[in-house]
C-alpha cells in the first residue's frame, strides 16, 4: 500500500528547504574605534586654548583640537580661521591656510600645553593655558 504524504508533510518541506538554503546576511567587519580622547592621552582635545607665552603668536589667541580632526583658531578681534590636525607618533601635523608642518609636545597637562611648531621658517615655540571657563 503506497502511503500519500499528508498536507502538514507538504507545507513542512518547503520551509525546511528555505530554511537550509538561507544563508545569514554576512556581519560587517567589526570597526575600529579610535579611543576617546582622554583615553588615548590627549587631553588636550576638545578644549580650548589661549596662547599664554610666544615671541611669534599673538598673546591671547584661541586654539581649539577638535576630536574630529578640525583645528579652529582665532585671535583677538579677528574671525576664526579653520585648519585640521592629527597625531602623529609623538607629536601632531597642522594644516594651516593648505600648509601642512610637524609639531612636537613639549608639555601636555590639564593645566600646559606647550608646542613646538615647525612651519616654514624658524621653529615657534607656543604656550597655551586653558580659557577661561573652558573646563
Amino acid at each position: 500500500m503506497t502511503r500519500i504524504p499528508s498536507i502538514r508533510a507538504w507545507l513542512l518541506a518547503p520551509l525546511i528547504l528555505v530554511a537550509a538554503c538561507s544563508t545569514a546576511p554576512p556581519s560587517a567587519p567589526p570597526v575600529d574605534r579610535p579611543l576617546p580622547p582622554r583615553e588615548a592621552g590627549l587631553a588636550f582635545v576638545n578644549q580650548v586654548w589661549k596662547v599664554s607665552e610666544s615671541r611669534d603668536v599673538a598673546l591671547g589667541m584661541l586654539y581649539v583640537f577638535l576630536s574630529d580632526g578640525t583645528l579652529v583658531m582665532s585671535a583677538p578681534g579677528s574671525r576664526p580661521a579653520l585648519g585640521t590636525w592629527a597625531a602623529q607618533g609623538e607629536g601632531l601635523t597642522m594644516t594651516e591656510d593648505g600648509i601642512t608642518y610637524s609639531v612636537q609636545v613639549l608639555e601636555s597637562s590639564p593645566a600646559r600645553f606647550r608646542l613646538r611648531s615647525f612651519n616654514p621658517g624658524e621653529p615657534v615655540d607656543i604656550t597655551l593655558v586653558p580659557a577661561a571657563g573652558s573646563r
